[in-house]
């Protein structure tokens, strides 16, 4: 490579990297992975290096990744928050060894701990209490986000014990663990909204939220793995620190006495770390002794006494076909990858999401071209580069489309957003279906009606919204393929049957945006009628619990069109449930006020969905997995061993059926 070579490539990095520092650290939204971005990086510095008349000190091989949201107040760390050089090579592990015991040369020991997937943090500690949080920033300095993390329920806000200095930092790691992810994702597009990539994404989303309320609602969680200045070695520091509180994971963490233990615990966890609750990319490795480390000291970006080793992402490289679009009941667009059929980790994959027409473009994709693809979160598959050295020279560049591809009306894009709509609400057939699968749903109106069912309905004109499934008739489908007397006789016992479905259920069932169950049942409560919600302004929507200005505007539009409020006045002449009846009313009570639940297993006299609807009906509040916030179990026969377990460990009560029912009684 000749210099002017060289330096078009130095610029290239610099601007590539300093592009995706920004949608990781900033947007929170990663398009390339680790690995790649890590190369990219290495391939730099060995450019500037071979060439340092382009040397520059605002490259981003001199600085750290940048997370710096200026809505939040800046504050200097006390010490830098160094970034740890990364390798996904053995050989350089070795390397790193021998260049600690060429300055170490009597015995030691490693720490090897887990690298958690989130979002770094340094907490400082004054008198024994939390006095600020401080995310990585730019290592020099970073965003005061004390409030929000004040609502993370594992990090202490005053400290036990004694023995603790008057003031000092403790750094670690903010994440999400997956089935709270999971339950996120859901609720997110339960509400029309398009779900987190990845945990990582969503922590890091959630800290920059301005408001504290709504990041209390999300179960994040922290790992402590680092505390300076207190005792001679780092391993007994992060014993003292879990005698004070902090929630230190030593159970991830092993003492190594030479190079062979460290690769025994990095074999073991490359295989164990799927079964953990929480995403992991790597193994840190750090020299135990203080006072070593301090010999050891820093290079200008990174310590000498520390080194990640990253685990591979597995991945694979086969061709994309085409690109199908995905019409949302919400009328959101969703470009899907096509791909030839290629094993990834244990499954074959032939599909992958592609987002919005911004991360094709960055992608820089073309119909026909090898793509390399790798399962986010070890689950969901995505397309994360292009070989562009095999593209064939007749490709064409990608158009995104402009009319949606089921009823051909032009799309339309937010400012705000990245997603296309179409703006075709009551006559583009994908969202019509979309609405009804919703409403038929097993949360929702529990009608016992396939898919398929619904598109032959549709196709034969005899519904057109979800008022239409309650005019339908028996000898209206015996008459069609694939219809017999006793599956019509069927359907229509399941659609009567959905009439007592409570009003709390229907008003979710209609799909309005931002409205998921929680919701729901906090609007029904409220206005106790379907009318006085359809009626309510603004501000008074904004006196419910958990709705704010997004939820407020999308219940007053969904009921400004004609035609939502035509379907209500069907719903309402089949006889559906629109308004609380008196019993629920009369048995709405606040006697478990405060108390949070989680129910598993199976009971004698009431179902597990009966227990949660009791425990919300007396104020209480039912919870899908146990956290430090949950107060009891409930257990029925064949309880969740893996719920019963963590309870355990918590030291969670767990109370039968008959318990649960005498605390009412009792109350």
């Amino acid at each position: 490579m000749n210099r002017e070579q060289a330096k078009d490539r130095i610029l290239t990095l610099r601007r590539e990297l300093n592009h995706h520092n920004h949608m990781y650290y900033v947007m929170a939204h990663p398009e390339i992975s680790d690995y790649d971005f890590d190369q990219m990086m290495e391939e730099l510095i060995r450019l500037e290096n071979d060439f340092p008349e382009f040397s520059d000190d605002n490259s981003p091989s001199k600085r750290v990744g940048s997370d710096i949201n200026l809505e939040f107040e800046q504050v200097r760390h006390n010490y830098p928050m160094m970034s740890l050089g990364n390798t996904y090579s053995r050989e350089e592990l070795e390397e790193f060894d021998a260049r600690v015991k060429k300055i170490i040369t009597s015995e030691f020991d490693y720490i090897c701990e887990l690298k958690y997937d989130g979002v770094a943090i340094s907490l400082t500690y004054k008198n024994g209490s939390l006095l600020r949080a401080v995310t990585r920033g730019d290592g020099e300095k970073g965003d005061d986000v004390t409030r929000n993390v004040k609502t993370i329920r594992s990090i202490p806000l005053k400290l036990n014990g004694s023995g603790y200095p008057d003031e000092f930092d403790i750094r670690g790691e903010i994440f999400l663990p997956r089935a709270g992810f999971d339950k996120m994702n859901a609720q997110r597009m339960e509400n029309g909204e398009p779900p987190f990539a990845n945990p990582r994404n969503a922590a890091a989303g959630t800290l920059k939220l301005q408001n504290s309320s709504l990041v209390a609602k999300r179960p994040l969680d922290c790992y402590l793995y680092y505390l300076s200045g207190t005792g001679f070695f780092h391993y007994d520091s992060l014993k003292m620190a879990r005698e004070w509180g902090f929630k230190i994971p030593l159970e991830y963490t092993k003492k190594a006495k030479n190079l062979d233990e460290v690769f025994e615990f990095i074999d073991y966890w490359d295989v164990h770390r799927k079964d953990q609750p929480f995403d992991t990319d790597g193994v840190v490795i750090k020299v135990d002794s203080f006072q070593f480390q301090e010999q050891l000291g820093f290079t200008a970006k990174i310590p000498r006494w520390a080194i990640a080793y990253k685990f591979k992402t597995e991945r694979a490289r086969t061709r994309l076909n085409s690109v199908s679009y995905q019409v949302g009941r919400t009328g959101a667009i969703t470009p899907v990858a096509n791909l030839e059929p290629v094993s990834l980790a244990g499954t074959v994959v032939k599909r992958a999401s592609l987002y919005n027409s911004d991360q094709i473009e960055l992608l820089g994709l073309r119909v026909g071209d090898w793509v390399y693809v790798e399962k986010g979160g070890e689950i969901i598959p995505k397309i994360v580069g292009v070989d562009t050295d095999a593209r064939e020279t007749e490709s064409k560049e990608f158009v995104y489309i402009n009319s949606c591809p089921d009823c051909g009306s032009p799309l339309v894009r937010n400012n705000d957003e990245a997603i296309h709509y179409c703006p075709n609400t009551f006559g583009c057939p994908p969202q019509i279906k979309g609405r009804i699968e919703h409403f038929v749903s097993r949360k929702a109106m529990d009608i016992n009606i396939a898919e398929a069912t619904i598109d032959q309905l549709f196709r034969h004109r005899l519904i057109a919204d979800i008022s239409d499934l309650y005019k339908l008739e028996y000898m209206q489908l015996v008459m069609l393929e694939r219809f017999a007397e006793k599956s019509a006789g069927n359907l229509i016992k399941s659609i009567e049957d959905s009439k007592k479905i409570p009003f709390p259920r229907v008003l979710y069932a209609l799909g309005i945006r931002f409205v998921g169950e929680t919701v729901a049942k906090k609007l029904a409560r409220h206005f106790g009628s379907l009318e006085n919600i359809m009626n309510a302004g603004f501000d008074e929507l904004l006196e419910v619990e958990e709705v704010g200005d997004k939820i407020a505007g999308s219940i007053i539009e969904h009921f400004s069109f004609a035609r939502n409020r035509e379907i209500v006045s069907g719903l309402r002449d089949a006889g559906v449930q629109l308004e609380l009846n008196r019993s629920e009313n009369e048995s709405s009570t606040n006697l478990l006020a405060g108390m949070s639940f989680v129910v598993t297993g199976s009971f004698e006299k009431y179902s597990r969905d009966d227990i949660k609807s009791m425990i919300e009906q007396n104020g209480g509040k039912s919870m899908s997995g146990i956290s430090s916030g949950t107060q009891y179990l409930i257990a029925g026969s064949k309880p969740g061993p893996d719920k019963m377990k963590k309870a355990e460990s918590m030291g969670i009560a767990i109370i039968s059926e008959d318990d649960f029912l005498g605390m009412l009684n009792k109350s």
